[in-house]
């Protein structure tokens, strides 16, 4: 009987703006590898994706004129895991409250944003969460608030009583800047997603092939 040998998952990582060395640090924590993302081939191959944070309308621009946001658009619906930061959020939000039209979709939330302030308004606070034991350090820069949560998705952090990371199946949203704390429960959530999708594909190619060992 042959046994199917998984490699480490393989998260990328939108490289159009963002904390993408710090997501990859992260993620290399984490046991997973992470590749950077700039074109929509270059989605082919990977188990999971992450959305970093920076500015939506740059998102917008950048990822919707080259064909990116499409085709991630695309991925999700098929069921690609993903984790969006910050802009990541607002990204995977399937309504924008101040009326711009969804990037992606995924999660069955409104969110504002900058809902917190201003760059001169970013802070630190502590985060519970449902993932892991004990709060975390959430880093909170230009923030979106999360103004509803739709029956599809579900809190799994609040800062003040308040919604700052959201998940509804494979796809996860947050508020805050995991990345930029040494908490890598985030990243450990979207690397065993990964880690599940890949070893799926595992199975699936060694039953195809009659008991080849996939590398």
């Amino acid at each position: 009987m042959s046994t199917t040998r998984i490699s480490p998952p393989v998260v990328g990582v939108l490289a159009v703006q963002g904390a993408v060395a710090e997501h990859e640090r992260a993620l290399e924590r984490v046991g997973a590898t992470p590749r950077r993302v700039r074109t929509a081939g270059q989605l082919d191959g990977v188990d999971a994706l992450v959305v970093p944070g920076g500015e939506s309308t740059t998102l917008r621009r950048v990822g919707g004129d080259s064909g990116l946001l499409d085709a991630v658009r695309t991925r999700v619906r098929d069921g690609l895991p993903v984790l969006g930061t910050c802009a990541g959020l607002i990204a995977l939000a399937d309504e924008i409250a101040d009326g711009d039209p969804t990037l992606v979709g995924g999660l069955d939330v409104t969110v504002r944003r900058n809902a917190y302030g201003r760059q001169t308004a970013s802070f630190e606070g502590a985060v519970e969460t449902d993932l892991g034991d004990g709060p975390m350090h959430g880093v909170f820069i230009r923030a979106p608030r999360i103004e509803r949560v739709g029956p599809g998705a579900r809190v799994v952090a609040r800062h003040a009583g308040e919604p700052v990371a959201v998940v509804q199946g494979d796809v996860l949203g947050t508020a805050f800047h995991p990345e930029l704390s040494d908490d890598d429960r985030m990243h450990a959530w979207i690397a065993d997603r990964a880690r599940a999708r890949r070893a799926r594909g595992a199975v699936h190619t060694n039953e195809e092939t009659g008991g080849v060992r996939a590398q």
